[in-house]
Parts: structure tokens; sequence; C-alpha cells
């Protein structure tokens, strides 16, 4: 169990945080908790909203309950007695492991859960799968999360990925000029 730093609104989540992994009973809340995280006007409560870059949703029920029926991946969530408040996605791969839908309810962004939710993923990447790598892809419109993903130790490795156009699954663009970077971090062991 993890208390929460820092916390400003200690009424909005109380207690302990118990991390573990995300089951099929789970996906409501998930999808819930994702939305509220990068979409619409709710989102713009915390600091990683995407809302000012893309429309539409972020997540939805089928596309969470293939995510959780993926063999490689875990969706790690973080839960208190008012339910669940953070998660995140796991995905073993051949080099390294891949992190990302990352969500921390708007509401309790920058009281430093983001840290404790980020160090769980990683010791879980390195204790399950031996990961030696975490990396990830953020959109490059997002400085301010490169520059908080910098401070943990990940480093932008140069490569470019464009923003899947025509894909409502991962958003409506309002820009036309959205492309992900890769950031890489080792993992100690």
């Amino acid at each position: 169990m993890t208390t929460i730093p820092n916390a400003q609104d200690s009424s909005a989540a109380t207690g302990p945080i118990d991390f573990r992994a995300a089951t099929r009973a789970d996906v409501p809340a998930l999808v819930d908790l994702v939305n509220s995280c990068y979409r619409g006007e709710g989102s713009k409560r915390g600091w990683t909203t995407e809302a000012d870059l893309l429309d539409g949703q972020r997540m939805d029920v089928e596309g969470m309950s293939e995510l959780l029926a993926r063999s490689n991946t875990l969706v790690l969530v973080g839960q208190t007695r008012d339910g669940i408040i953070t998660c995140c996605e796991l995905q073993r791969g051949v080099n390294g492991a891949y992190f990302g839908m990352f969500s921390v309810r708007p509401d309790l962004q920058g009281a430093g859960l983001g840290r404790v939710v980020l160090a769980q993923a990683e010791q879980m990447a390195v204790r399950e799968w031996g990961s030696r790598l975490m990396r990830m892809k953020v959109l490059k419109q997002r400085p301010e999360l490169i520059a908080w993903y910098e401070r943990r130790g990940y480093t932008n490795t140069g490569k470019t990925e464009p923003f899947p156009y025509g894909n409502e699954e991962f958003g409506l663009p309002k820009r036309d000029d959205l492309a992900f970077v890769e950031l890489t971090r080792e993992l100690p062991l």
C-alpha cells in the first residue's frame, strides 16, 4: 500500500493506494478515468489534458476490453477506498516494456501521485518480465509532459511517429501537425 504524497485534497482520495492488475469488472471505471484525464472540459482540471489538441474519446469499452484480453499487456490500477484513481498500460515487448495510457484523476494531479505510479509501473516491468528498458510515446506538442518524464530519467530518442490521422479510435485532431516522440529509460534491476 502507498499513500498519496502531498495530497492537496485529502477528501478526494484519502487512505492508502492499492496497486493491482485490472480485471474485466474494472472496464467501465477505467474508461471513465482515462477519458476524464485526456479529453473534454473536465480534463482541463489536470495538467495532462489533450483537450486542446484532440476531441473525441481516448478510450471506449471495446478498446479497454481488448487491451485487458492481450496476453502481453497489463493494465495497472491504483485504487483507494474511493475507487480507481489511476491507471497505466504496460506491454511486454522484445525491446523492453511499453508504458502508455497513463491516467491520474485530474483533481489529484500535481500531488506527486504520478511519480509513485510511474515507479510502480517500472518495478512491475522489471519484476514480472525482467524488462531492462521502458519506452513510451508522447505527443511532441506536449513539451511540459516530455519535460516531466525527462526529470524522471527518460530520454528523447529522436524517433518520431506520425499521428494516425483518419483513425477516430485515437481521437479527433484539432491540428494537422500532431506527432509522437519516443522516450526511453533504462530500468534498474
